[in-house]
């Protein structure tokens, strides 16, 4: 799963995914996301790449590495019998560890064809950062212009752009959040598991595997195409500053932008 702060991001990661999806060692279907209508319905100028550069990155047609035969199109059900399911799920986790390299590489060469550079994620301003925010897709540009004027205020503020979903990270998400004084986890979905949304979860899993202990605050946001404003981005970041403070977490599970009735 690659996700996009924009509509370049967007374009550039269709282009990669097809190499990605189809090497030989990944095999695995592959999403593209993007904020619905936020993203998807806005307008921008893209650089586009050029046809035959597109072909020859992506690379011409072999039906010896496809397991389908376009000429001879059929449809396959999801049925896997019992008896080599097991080994099948195995299969797919070994093709998804696989791919984190394989995502890497065809980075490197996109890199080449465009100097657009990608990773697994974008850190902005994230190595002086004593307290930052992690989080996906568009809200990624609103917290880089708080992130820019927090930093004018002499606030280290830092940020975490996770690229790469789908195999999530771990090592290099908890490496590159471990000097952090106190980081908020941003999900724009709700678990209802009452124990935080999904990235919040697997980023405090990396970070507990890899021994490093950090305070970290979910927030719940933007659920039905909300708006994220930038105030509200900023008191994420207060909240992060107080919690760096005291070392007081208090409710871990939080949300903005969230109309609540007076009492």
């Amino acid at each position: 799963m690659l996700f996009s702060e924009n509509n370049q991001e967007a374009y550039d990661n269709t282009l990669m995914a097809h190499r990605i999806a189809e090497h030989k060692d990944v095999r695995l279907p592959l999403m593209v996301c993007q904020d619905g209508f936020i993203t998807s319905h806005s307008i921008e100028n893209i650089e586009l790449v050029e046809d035959d550069k597109v072909k020859e990155f992506v690379g011409e047609y072999h039906p010896e590495h496809y397991l389908l035969n376009r000429d001879e199109p059929i449809a396959v059900g999801p049925l896997d019998v019992q008896s080599y399911l097991f080994e099948h799920k195995a299969q797919q986790a070994e093709a998804m560890e696989n791919a984190k390299k394989v995502i890497l590489e065809v980075a490197e060469d996109f890199e080449k064809m465009t100097g657009r550079k990608y990773g697994f994620f974008e850190e902005y301003k994230l190595d002086d950062a004593e307290v930052a925010i992690v989080c996906m897709n568009s809200t990624a540009g609103t917290t880089k212009f708080v992130v820019d004027n927090l930093r004018e205020q002499g606030i280290k503020a830092g940020l975490l752009k996770l690229r790469v979903f789908r195999p999530f990270p771990v090592n290099e998400i908890a490496k590159a959040l471990s000097h952090l004084k106190a980081i908020a986890i941003l999900d724009k979905a709700s678990s209802l598991n009452a124990a935080g949304g999904a990235l919040y979860e697997d980023v405090t899993s990396a970070m507990y595997v890899n021994n490093y202990h950090v305070p970290a605050v979910n927030y719940v946001y933007g659920i039905g195409g909300r708006d994220t404003k930038a105030d509200e981005i900023e008191g994420v970041y207060k909240d992060l500053l107080e919690i760096a403070k005291t070392g007081n977490i208090d409710n871990p599970y939080r949300y903005f932008g969230l109309r609540r009735e007076v009492k």
